[in-house]
């Protein structure tokens, strides 16, 4: 979305129908600014030259996690400039001795299968979309935190909660809570906070991350009490599979859950979708009026019938950036310099 927006400003507009038939950041920028065959291939090719990132980013807890998909849409942008202007790319990126299916498949993904059902087959009803603002993995306990939640559990009844992941899982997200130089981050990527906090608040919003939310003691304390282990025998059941045992004055509970809401097989419903929208645009630097925010959310909705797409990025604009970019700009310092725009 992020390459497709800058692609279609820079080609001066185009269609929703147009705006939404490709996926892939360079494939979609190429498509919309008009690239050639050939052109479109040099682009790939490029693409292919800048493929990036890795996921220790999320091992380590690092912000870096935030910049990744900020690049993969730069990338694909620049690519397909680069490609617009003549630059080449390798043609045979794709099966060639050091293309991708040798250099990232190592050998085992035939290149073939990857236009497989091309038009037909959408890798992206594949993909996994978050319920609740923190790492993947944690996405099951929280669910069956709040589940817990619902069925009368009190926070301040409780001794101890178990919870169980896969071994995965575990490594990524099991151990114990810390916050440290990063604590939205460590949070984030921390079953035992992602469960405290949502025993605590009855919810998972981006507002319960923040460094300030993170480092409460009551937070803090629930999350001590908060055990977690690893158990092969969750890898049969599902990459988000977890049971969850609250222990408390009364009784002890036992949850458990396959698939996390939100994983292929699971799906999030428009209004979960609709609603973590929502969440994100109110932890905005700078906010969205309600008008900008119900105009934004009815033009993603029917994208496809816009004869320019680009008439929609007027709604991701807040009226305080403009006003803090002109103020800078009248003093000549800040943040926002005189060469700074208004753009998102």
């Amino acid at each position: 979305m992020p390459a497709a927006f800058a692609a279609a400003e820079y080609s001066g507009g185009v269609s929703g129908e147009e705006f939404v038939a490709p996926l892939a950041a360079t494939a979609t920028a190429g498509r919309i600014l008009g690239l050639s065959a050939d052109q479109l291939r040099a682009a790939l090719g490029l693409a292919f030259n800048r493929a990036g990132g890795s996921f220790q980013s999320n091992v380590d807890g690092s912000l870096a996690v935030r910049l990744i998909q900020g690049w993969a849409a730069e990338a694909g942008v620049t690519c397909a400039l680069w490609a617009l202007r003549g630059l080449t790319g390798p043609r045979n990126f794709l099966d060639g001795v050091y293309g991708y299916t040798h250099l990232y498949g190592r050998g085992r993904t035939d290149a073939a299968s990857l236009v497989k059902g091309l038009g037909e087959h959408y890798a992206l009803t594949g993909t996994m979309f978050k319920k609740y603002p923190s790492c993947g993995l944690t996405q099951g306990v929280t669910e069956l935190a709040l589940r817990a939640r619902r069925s009368g559990v009190r926070a301040e009844r409780i001794d101890r909660v178990e919870v169980v992941l896969p071994p995965y899982a575990y490594r990524l997200v099991g151990h114990p809570f810390a916050p440290g130089a990063t604590p939205r981050v460590d949070a984030q990527f921390s079953a035992r906070f992602c469960v405290a906090n949502a025993f605590l608040h009855g919810s998972s919003r981006l507002e319960h991350f923040t460094p300030e939310a993170v480092t409460r003691k009551a937070v803090g304390d629930l999350a001590a009490r908060v055990h977690a282990t690893a158990a092969p025998a969750l890898d049969a059941r599902g990459h988000s599979a977890a049971d969850l045992t609250v222990v408390s004055r009364d009784s002890e509970q036992l949850f458990q859950l396959d698939i996390a809401q939100g994983f292929p097989g699971n799906a999030l419903s428009q209004n979960d979708h609709e609603r973590r929208f929502r969440d994100c645009l109110a932890a905005s630097v700078y906010p969205l009026s309600d008008s900008l925010i119900e105009n934004l959310v009815r033009s993603l909705n029917a994208l496809d019938q816009f004869d320019d797409v680009t008439e929609a990025v007027a709604f991701l604009i807040s009226p305080n950036i403009e006003t803090e970019s002109r103020n800078h700009r009248q003093i000549g310092s800040g943040p926002l310099n005189s060469t700074t725009t208004s753009r998102p």
